[in-house]
């Protein structure tokens, strides 16, 4: 199938976070209709050849949808565009072309989620060598940041909104946290929710924050809690509602993709991926995973999302020699 005429079909089955059902049928059907028998788990996870040693996984779900499809000539549009449908298209214009299957896949729901999905495949399945799917610019991400989530609900006093002088505002605290936390070497993060206040002429008193850190695999997740903490338990009520050691690849995984990005003619460049991804999931649970894929992640989640056909193409291509690789064994 044209590319872009896959892409359009994919971008156009919306697939929300926990809304994949359309996709997921769609997705089973395509696969079914070049010959290889799928299936879908109890975690709505797309599984193919599940006895294989080498996988290739992404996810169907996206992000609330903010745009739709769109083809200026370059590059397509629309939610799910990069993440991950550009890479799902990668697996399925692979699939057209394969004809002995050595590798097997994995095509998770929920990623965008309670991330719970790829947990279960990997509970389903031991643990093996994979290639996880998600916007590189192809580039091979071997280093992968890890990640902390807090919640801090900052306690003012609140008074009349003519007598500030009487009354903690507890959103001015919220805004010094933040200028706290930016000089504390807690190192990268950002403000991902603020909510406090209303309508009502009062000083308001609780402004709940939501900071997300992330560091490079280097740093230790402890480190970065301690020095968090320590600001913003002066603030209010502390909640960590994630975090994650992150990891560097330097297994099977990477040199097997390395050698795939070479035979296609590509020049294997590394990088690193920022972002939570399903290869937290898998690492976990003593999988040898590395990342990697088309499109550029600082358009994810945004009404900017898009993805360039050529690298799709591309990275189907790399996926093909990937097969090609996995058959003559270690």
């Amino acid at each position: 199938m044209n590319v872009v005429d896959l892409l359009k079909n994919l971008i156009e089955i919306r697939s929300p976070y926990g809304d994949e059902g359309r996709l997921a049928s769609f997705l089973l059907g395509f696969i079914e209709g070049l010959g290889y028998s799928a299936s879908i788990d109890g975690a709505g996870n797309i599984v193919l050849n599940p006895d294989a040693e080498l996988w290739v996984a992404t996810h169907m779900d996206t992000v609330d949808v903010k745009r739709g499809f769109h083809f200026d000539g370059s590059y397509v549009y629309g939610t799910g565009a990069c993440d991950a449908k550009g890479s799902i298209a990668a697996i399925l214009l692979a699939l057209e072309e394969i004809e002995d299957l050595n590798l097997g896949f994995a095509i998770f729901s929920m990623e965008e989620g309670d991330e719970s999905s790829s947990l279960t495949f990997t509970r389903e399945h031991k643990p093996k060598t994979a290639v996880v799917m998600e916007p590189t610019s192809l580039t091979i991400a071997y280093r992968h940041y890890g990640s902390q989530e807090i919640v801090v609900d900052v306690k003012g006093v609140s008074a009349h909104g003519s007598t500030p002088e009487h009354g903690k505002n507890a959103i001015e605290k919220a805004m010094e946290l933040v200028e706290k936390m930016k000089v504390s070497n807690v190192g990268e993060f950002i403000v991902q929710e603020i909510a406090g206040g209303g309508w009502e002429y009062t000083v308001p008193n609780l402004c709940r924050v939501r900071l997300a850190f992330t560091f490079p695999p280097e740093v230790k997740l402890e480190d970065v809690k301690r020095k968090a903490l320590k600001v913003a338990e002066n603030y209010g009520e502390v909640k960590i509602t994630e975090e994650y050691e992150g990891f560097i690849a330097c297994g099977r995984a990477l040199k097997i993709l390395e050698k795939a990005v070479s035979k296609t003619g590509i020049k294997p460049n590394r990088s690193a991926m920022r972002s939570w991804t399903d290869a937290i999931n898998l690492k976990a649970a003593g999988w040898d995973v590395v990342v990697w894929g088309p499109g550029e992640l600082q358009y994810c989640h945004t009404e900017r999302e898009r993805i360039a056909p050529s690298e799709v193409v591309e990275a189907s291509k790399v996926i093909i020699s990937l097969n090609e690789l996995s058959g003559r064994g270690p």
